[in-house]
C-alpha cells in the first residue's frame, strides 16, 4: 500500500494539475547542474604549484634588478595564484547539493570567484600604471639582462601553466577566469623579455615601464571582460546570444498555444540556462502536449534543458468588453501583472 502510495505521489508530482487556475505544469528536464566532469582539480593545482614556486623565485630577481616589469609581473602571478585558489575553493562549493534554503546550491561560487578574478586584475592594474608612469617620469636603473632572461624563463613556466589550465573545463566562466589571467600574464612576460632586450642592448630604461603599461593594458582588458560576464549573471540576464523576445515568439508559433508571458532566461551559473514562462493553451486544447512539444523545442533548438513551464487553458469565451482587453494584448483572469513582452500564438482568435 504504501508503494502504490509512493507510485501515486510520484506521478503527481511528474504532471501537477491545479484545477483551481487551470493546468498548471512545473517540469524541467535534466535537473544535474553540478560541475561538469572534465574539471579537473588536479591540472589546476599544478598549474598553481608552478606558479607559487615561479612567484618567488620572481619577487627576489625583480628586487635585484631593479625592474618594475618584472616585480609586475609577479604581482600579476600572485592574482594568478589567488585565481587558481578561488577556482578550486569554488569548484568544491558548486559541486554540493542542493538542500536547505540553497535551492540550486552553491553553485554561483564560481561566478563570484571569477568576479573577484576579474575585480583582482583591475585593481592592480591600477597601481601598476601608477607606478609605470612614475618610473615614465623618472626612469630607474634596470638589470638588462637579468630582467631578459628571467622574462623568458616566465614565458616557458606560463606556457606549462596554461597547458596544464587548458586540460580543465574552461567552459565554466569561473575556470576561464583562472586561465584568462594565466594567458595575461604570459603576454606580458613576452612584454618584458622585449623590454630587457631593449634596456641590455639600447640602454633605453623606461623600456621597462612601457612593458608594464602594456602588461596594465592586458589586464584591463580582461579584468574588463570577467567582471562584465559575471555582472550579466548576478543580474539575471539573458545567456549572451539568447534573445527572449525571438524565444516567445517561437514558443508561440506552437500549435495549440495561444499567449507566451512572463518569460524568463537567466543562468544560475556559466552554461547552466533556466527558463520559465506562463503559457495559455487554446480552449480543450492538450496542456500535457503542448507542454512536451514545448519542451522539445527548447532543447532542440536552444539547448535550453531546464524549463518551467505553467501552462493553462485560455479562459471560456468573454464578454465583448474583456475580450477586447485580450486582444489588445492584456493576458486575461491568469494574471493580474504580466512581465515582459506577450506573444501570441496561432490560436489567438480561438481565445478570443
Amino acid at each position: 500500500m504504501n508503494k502504490g502510495r509512493r507510485n501515486a505521489d510520484e506521478k503527481h508530482a511528474h504532471a501537477h494539475h491545479d484545477h483551481a487556475h487551470g493546468h498548471g505544469h512545473a517540469h524541467g528536464h535534466s535537473h544535474s547542474h553540478g560541475v561538469a566532469p572534465d574539471a579537473d582539480r588536479r591540472w589546476l593545482s599544478i598549474a598553481l604549484g608552478l606558479i607559487v614556486v615561479y612567484m618567488a623565485v620572481e619577487v627576489v630577481i625583480g628586487l635585484a634588478a631593479g625592474s618594475l616589469a618584472l616585480l609586475s609581473d609577479a604581482a600579476h602571478m600572485l592574482s594568478d595564484a589567488a585565481s587558481i585558489v578561488l577556482a578550486l575553493v569554488a569548484m568544491r562549493l558548486a559541486a554540493r547539493p542542493a538542500r536547505g534554503t540553497y535551492t540550486f546550491g552553491l553553485k554561483r561560487a564560481e561566478i563570484l570567484s571569477a568576479l573577484a578574478n576579474g575585480l583582482t586584475l583591475l585593481l592592480v592594474s591600477v597601481w601598476l600604471a601608477y607606478e609605470a608612469v612614475s618610473r615614465l617620469v623618472s626612469p630607474s636603473e634596470v638589470d638588462g639582462a637579468l630582467m631578459f632572461y628571467t622574462a623568458l624563463s616566465g614565458v616557458v613556466v606560463n606556457i606549462a601553466a596554461a597547458w596544464c589550465m587548458s586540460k580543465a573545463n574552461r567552459s565554466s566562466l569561473n575556470v576561464e577566469g583562472a586561465f584568462q589571467h594565466i594567458i595575461t600574464d604570459l603576454y606580458a612576460f613576452i612584454a618584458t623579455a622585449v623590454a630587457g632586450a631593449v634596456v641590455m642592448f639600447a640602454g633605453f630604461a623606461r623600456a621597462d615601464a612601457v612593458a608594464t603599461l602594456i602588461v596594465v593594458a592586458l589586464m584591463l582588458r580582461s579584468g574588463t571582460s570577467l567582471v562584465r560576464a559575471a555582472g550579466r549573471i548576478f543580474l539575471e540576464a539573458a545567456p549572451a546570444g539568447a534573445d527572449p523576445d525571438a524565444i516567445g515568439a517561437r514558443l508561440a508559433t506552437q500549435e495549440g498555444v495561444v499567449e507566451v508571458h512572463d518569460l524568463h532566461v537567466w543562468e544560475i551559473t556559466s552554461g547552466d540556462v533556466v527558463l520559465s514562462a506562463h503559457v495559455i493553451v487554446e480552449v480543450g486544447g492538450d496542456c500535457h502536449g503542448v507542454r512536451r512539444a514545448l519542451q522539445t523545442t527548447l532543447r532542440e533548438e536552444y539547448g535550453i534543458t531546464h524549463a518551467t513551464l505553467q501552462v493553462d487553458h485560455a479562459p471560456a469565451p468573454p464578454p465583448m468588453a474583456v475580450a477586447g482587453a485580450v486582444a489588445a494584448g492584456h493576458p486575461g483572469p491568469h494574471c493580474e501583472e504580466a512581465h515582459g513582452t506577450v506573444h501570441h500564438g496561432s490560436a489567438r482568435a480561438d481565445a478570443g
